[in-house]
C-alpha cells in the first residue's frame, strides 16, 4: 500500500534519534527500560535457541534429546505450557499425548534372534538388517526407510509415527537420519532442516521477519504476543499479523482498511451515487445537463429519475408516455446510504492520507535539522546541548504515526462493520466524542511541534533559540502524554468494555518500537550422555550479556541519528562474527545434519 509508512525508503524509523531521549530535560516522562522483550534469531543462533529449550526439558524430565524435541513440537515449543500440562496431568499423560514411548519392555534389552520376520513385507531378514524403536516394534530397515521417505516427502518429517497398527509412538530422529541418509542423503538433509526450522514454524512466540527480500532472521518475543518489533535489518512490523506496525489499529481493522484502500469498492460507491445504468447496455451514464431525459452512447433514451427506458419525445415538464412520480423508498435509501458511506470513508481516508504525507515530508527534516544544529554549534553560545532538537524530531515522527493510524481505527470503531451490535447509538456517540476530543488535542500539538522544528531557528538570536528550545521540550512531553492517554482511552474505554479478544492492540511505548536484540551463539565443550553439545548460558537465562537497552541505544552516531542499515557490532564474540579460536559461535549451514553442526561447533 503506497500510503504506508514502511513503503518509503526515506521514512524515518521509530528508533532514529532515540539516544538523546535519556538526556532530555523532561526525562522524567520516559518510562524506565524493562529489558529487551524480543530477540533476533539468525541462522547462526537458531540452533542455540532451539537447544536452550531442549536442555530445559531434558533436565527437568530426564529424557533424551529426541523425546524432548517430540514433546516440544507437540506443545508448539511452549516450555511453560508443557510444564503446566506436566503438573496438571502427570508425566504419563504428557508422554502419551505427545507420542513419547518410555515403557520398559523386558525384551528390549534382549538380543534379537539371527533372523526376524518383518511384519510389513512378510519376509525373514537378518537381525542386523532390522531396527527396533523405543515402542518395541521391530521391522526391516528397507521398510523403515521406505516409510521415512514417504513421510518426509509428505511434509510430516517432524512427527513420523511408528509403522505398527495403532501405535502413536514417534520414531527416533537419529534412526530416521541414519537410515535415510544411506540411500537418500538429500532427504536426510531436508529432514534435519525441517527439525531445525520447526522451532520457528511451530512456535507461537517466534515468527519469520516479513522483510522482502528476506533477511533470513526470525523474531522471538518474550512476553506480549500483541507487540510491534523491529528486526536487526531495520524493518518494523506487527508480530501478530506480520504486516507493518499499525497500532492503535487492531490487526483486523488494519487488514480491512488496507483492503478497502486497495480494491475498487469506493469507486463502485461513487458510480452508484453519481451515475445511473443504461437500461439497454447497462453501462454507467453520468448526467451532464439539467434535463431528466438522458441518452446513452448506445442510443437508448431513459429517465434519469427512475432509470426506466423511454422514448425521445418530451416537454419541459414530462416525458411522453412515461410517469415516475410515485415515491420508491428502497431506491432512495440505497442511494443515500451509498452516498453517506462514501463521504464518511473520504473523511477518514483524506485525513489518514494527509498525515501519512506529512510524515514522509517531515522525514526529510533530519538532514535540514542537522544543518541547523551544525550552524548553532559553530556559534560562541552558552547553549551547547542540542539533543532537544533530535528528541523533538523523534517525538514528531512517533506522534505523527500514531495520529495517522488513529483515523482507520476511528473509521471502524464508530462504524457499522465491526461493532454495530456491540453499542447503542447513544454509547457510540459518547465514545466517539471522547475519542475525537483526544485526537484533536494530539493533532493540535503535533502541528505546533512541526511548526517549531521547521522554523529557521538557526537564524534566531540566542534568546529566541532558548524560547524555541523550551517550546520543543514542552511540546515533546505533551504529545507523548497525549499519545499515552489516547492508547489508555482505546484500551480501557473503547475496546475494553466490548470484551472482544480479536481486537487487541500493541501497547504504546514512549521510546518507540523496540529493536530486538540478537541472540548470541555460545557453545560449551562438554558433551552430555547422549553425545550432544549443550549450550551454555550467555548472560542470564541463556541470553546475551550485552546491556538491556531499548532500541537505538548505543547505535547512533555523534549527531544523534542512527542508520537503519548500519551493521551491528557483536561484543560477545558470537552471532555473525565467529571467533577465530572457535570458542564463539560460528556459521553453520541449515542444510547440514544437526550432528555435523554440533561436531563443527566443538572443533
Amino acid at each position: 500500500m503506497e500510503d504506508c509508512f514502511s513503503s518509503d525508503d526515506d521514512c524515518y524509523s521509530d528508533r532514529d534519534s532515540l539516544d538523546g531521549l535519556d538526556n532530555e530535560d523532561s526525562g522524567s516522562h520516559w518510562a524506565p527500560s524493562k529489558g529487551p522483550s524480543s530477540r533476533v534469531i539468525t541462522k547462526e543462533s537458531l540452533l542455540a535457541a532451539q537447544r536452550e529449550d531442549l536442555r530445559r526439558v531434558m533436565e527437568l524430565l530426564s529424557v533424551r534429546e529426541h523425546h524432548a524435541r517430540t514433546l516440544l513440537i507437540h506443545h508448539r515449543w511452549d516450555v511453560e505450557n508443557l510444564f503446566a500440562v506436566l503438573v496438571e496431568k502427570g508425566k504419563g499423560s504428557l508422554f502419551m499425548e505427545a507420542g513419547v514411548s518410555l515403557v520398559d519392555h523386558q525384551d528390549l534389552g534382549l538380543p534379537l534372534p539371527p533372523t526376524v520376520m518383518c511384519e510389513i513385507c512378510i519376509e525373514d531378514v537378518p537381525s542386523g538388517d532390522t531396527t527396533r524403536m523405543d515402542c518395541g516394534h521391530c521391522f526391516c530397515n528397507d521398510c523403515w526407510t521406505g516409510h521415512f521417505v514417504v513421510k518426509i516427502n509428505e511434509g510430516q518429517s517432524k512427527r513420523i509415527k511408528c509403522m505398527a497398527h495403532k501405535c502413536n509412538a514417534i520414531c527416533d530422529e537419529v534412526v530416521v537420519r541414519n537410515l535415510v541418509s544411506k540411500t537418500h542423503p538429500d532427504l536426510a538433509e531436508k529432514f534435519d532442516r525441517f527439525l531445525l526450522e520447526s522451532y520457528i514454524e511451530d512456535n507461537k512466540r517466534v515468527n519469520w521477519c516479513p522483510s522482502a527480500p528476506h533477511c533470513g532472521n526470525a523474531i522471538r518475543i518474550e512476553d506480549d504476543d500483541f507487540s510491534e518489533v523491529e528486526c536487526s535489518c531495520g524493518l518494523q512490523f506487527c508480530f501478530s499479523c506480520l504486516s507493518e506496525a499499525h497500532s492503535p489499529c487492531s490487526c483486523l481493522m488494519w487488514e480491512l482498511w488496507v483492503k478497502k484502500c486497495r480494491d475498487e469498492s469506493e469507486t463502485v460507491n461513487w458510480i452508484t451515487v453519481h451515475t445511473k445504468p443504461c437500461p439497454k447496455c447497462h453501462k454507467p451514464v453520468e448526467k451532464n445537463g439539467g434535463c431528466n431525459l438522458v441518452s446513452c452512447i448506445c442510443g437508448q433514451a431513459f429517465c434519469w429519475l427512475c432509470g426506466g427506458a423511454t422514448g425521445r419525445d418530451h416537454t419541459w415538464s414530462s416525458i411522453a408516455g412515461h410517469s415516475c412520480g410515485r415515491y420508491k423508498a428502497d431506491g432512495e435509501k440505497k442511494a443515500e446510504r451509498a452516498k453517506r458511506d462514501l463521504y464518511r470513508y473520504m473523511h477518514y481516508h483524506n485525513r489518514y492520507k494527509a498525515h501519512t504525507d506529512s510524515f514522509k515530508l517531515e522525514s526529510k527534516l533530519k538532514e535540514t535539522i542537522q544543518e541547523k544544529v551544525s550552524v548553532l554549534e559553530e556559534r560562541d553560545s552558552r547553549l551547547r546541548d542540542f539533543s532537544w532538537v533530535h528528541n523533538g524530531l523523534y517525538r514528531l515522527f512517533r506522534s505523527r504515526r500514531v495520529l495517522s493510524y488513529s483515523y482507520p481505527f476511528a473509521f471502524y470503531m464508530f462504524g457499522d462493520e465491526l461493532f454495530k451490535d456491540e453499542m447503542t447509538d447513544k454509547e457510540r456517540e459518547i465514545k466517539q466524542h471522547l475519542f475525537e476530543d483526544q485526537q484533536q488535542q494530539l493533532e493540535e500539538n503535533v502541528e505546533k511541534l512541526s511548526k517549531f522544528l521547521e522554523a529557521p531557528f538557526d537564524q534566531y538570536e540566542e534568546d529566541r533559540v532558548m524560547k524555541v528550545r523550551m517550546q520543543v521540550i514542552n511540546l515533546s512531553a505533551v504529545t507523548d502524554k497525549l499519545c499515552q492517554k489516547m492508547y489508555e482511552c482505546i484500551e480501557n474505554d473503547l475496546l475494553g468494555p466490548l470484551q472482544l479478544g480479536i481486537h487487541n492492540i500493541a501497547p504504546y511505548r514512549s521510546k518507540g518500537i523496540e529493536r530486538a536484540s540478537e541472540l548470541s551463539v555460545c557453545w560449551g565443550n562438554k558433551v552430555n550422555n547422549s553425545d550432544k553439545a549443550v549450550p551454555l548460558h550467555c548472560g542470564s537465562n541463556g541470553r546475551t550479556t550485552e546491556s538491556d537497552q531499548p532500541s537505538g541505544s548505543g547505535s547512533s552516531d555523534e549527531s544523534g541519528f542512527s542508520s537503519r542499515k548500519r551493521p551491528r557490532k557483536d561484543s560477545s564474540g558470537g552471532g555473525k562474527h565467529p571467533r577465530k579460536d572457535g570458542s564463539g559461535g560460528g556459521f553453520f549451514d541449515l542444510n547440514l545434519p544437526a550432528a555435523d553442526i554440533v561436531e563443527r561447533s566443538e572443533l
